[in-house]
């Protein structure tokens, strides 16, 4: 666990740890229940275990669970390939004349609005984009190759990043993601897919990215860790956009202060929020889409246009695009924009900034994702970690958020809880 924690933060992405289940394809001598990513590397080491036989197993996860909880959007047809290339180097590689990267032949599944420059799609969820090409890699992409890492496939995200007011974990591409615990439960989002992937061990690790939750809420619904890293500390680009002001892709002990003097307009922030979002993600939307080698739609106009000319598959009668017509009626940041964001960087300044440094505080702890909103406007950090189930055996988790560049403490806390605890039990696809 530690151990990817500490990746999380290394590679400067957002992931969701895994949990696992058995499946067929096992290898005497290595454990596949919950392996961590230190596990997988000395299983490769010491020969227990290939890349090509793990890549196998969590195909067979997919192919097993997927069909009830349609987490997985899209497996990568050159999975098994990039496996046994990387089994090949790892040969040659004890002769000294292939370096190997840390991540090499662990398979990691990416949020289907992370762009590779391969035969996956990279989509939000939408229709619209489907068979769209892209130039390049995202930036955390080209990190995880230059690592070593297989791409296994992409996660079915909430639509856009629930920029429509979907349910949570539905994609018109991907279908209704179910929570693998209690399966009529929300799986959160819109991360929804990477949070039900990791824990029903259909991947060694998984990637999200978060505007405001998209992280934190799946990975305590779904009892796995999620990190949110400091906005600005991950590479945005190749991200399929919401909002540069929010968009991410995660040593001292915590200080108690029971009586704490913050006041949020909840009313006021989600009003800010939404007004610089909406403009934010026109312009960013219709950079990317732009950008793009080859797609169907060029702008969010023509968004919107295929949505209405496909209604049936898009559920425009169940939920609408309400947020995306706002966003493409605004015109750049214009007066009302830079307020908005004015006053979101107050209530960031004035707000959990002020609180921390004049408590000296390491941490703020929140149940559940109920920190989101505050983290999101400041772009700082959180980590949620299983906390417990319910009496239906719905889980809940445990936040822990700081401010920009606190993740080295954060981990050491959420490691610290996780390990006191030691709360977290496998799926028990309850109805």
């Amino acid at each position: 666990m530690a151990a990817e924690l500490r990746l999380r933060q290394a590679l400067a992405a957002a992931v969701m740890l895994l949990a696992a289940a058995a499946g067929s394809h096992i290898v005497v001598g290595f454990e596949f229940h919950e392996p961590t990513v230190d596990a997988i590397r000395l299983g490769f080491r010491n020969g227990s275990l290939t890349s090509t036989s793990l890549v196998r197993f969590y195909l067979d996860q997919i192919a097993r669970f997927n069909p009830l909880l349609h987490a997985v959007i899209e497996v990568n047809p050159d999975a098994l390939n990039q496996a046994a290339r990387a089994d090949a180097e790892r040969s040659s590689s004890s002769s000294g004349r292939v370096r190997l990267g840390w991540l090499h032949g662990v398979p990691v599944l990416l949020k289907d609005n992370i762009a590779t420059r391969d035969r996956l799609n990279t989509t939000a969820g939408s229709l619209a984009l489907l068979g769209s090409v892209v130039k390049r890699d995202a930036g955390v992409v080209s990190r995880l190759r230059r690592a070593g890492a297989v791409i296994l496939g992409k996660a079915n995200p909430s639509e856009w990043s629930n920029f429509r007011p979907v349910e949570s974990g539905w994609s018109a591409r991907g279908g209704q993601t179910l929570n693998p615990y209690v399966l009529s439960h929300t799986p959160c989002g819109s991360s929804s897919g990477p949070g039900v992937a990791a824990a029903a061990n259909m991947a060694a690790v998984t990637l999200g990215s978060e505007t405001d939750g998209s992280i934190l809420c799946p990975a305590a619904a779904n009892s796995v860790v999620g990190i949110k890293p400091t906005v600005g500390l991950t590479s945005r680009s190749g991200v399929i956009p919401i909002t540069p002001l929010q968009d991410s892709i995660g040593e001292h002990g915590a200080i108690l202060v029971t009586d704490l003097d913050i006041t949020i307009d909840w009313a006021d922030l989600i009003t800010q929020e939404r007004i610089a979002m909406n403009a934010e993600f026109k312009i960013s939307i219709n950079a990317y889409l732009s950008d793009l080698e080859y797609s169907p739609v060029r702008s969010l106009a023509q968004v919107i246009a295929f949505n209405k000319a496909h209604p049936v598959e898009e559920r425009l009668k169940d939920f609408g695009q309400p947020d995306l017509i706002a966003a493409e009626k605004t015109n750049g940041i214009g007066k009302v924009e830079r307020e908005a964001i004015r006053r979101l960087n107050k209530l960031s300044i004035n707000g959990l900034e002020k609180l921390m440094k004049e408590h000296r505080l390491d941490a703020i702890v929140a149940a559940n994702n109920n920190a989101s909103p505050i983290l999101a406007i400041g772009g700082y950090p959180g980590i949620v970690v299983p906390a417990g189930y319910d009496d239906k055996g719905v889980p809940f988790g445990i936040c822990f958020g700081g401010l920009k560049g606190y993740e080295p403490r954060l981990i050491e806390m959420a490691y610290g809880f996780e390990q006191a605890t030691n709360v977290r039990r496998q799926p028990s696809f309850k109805h």
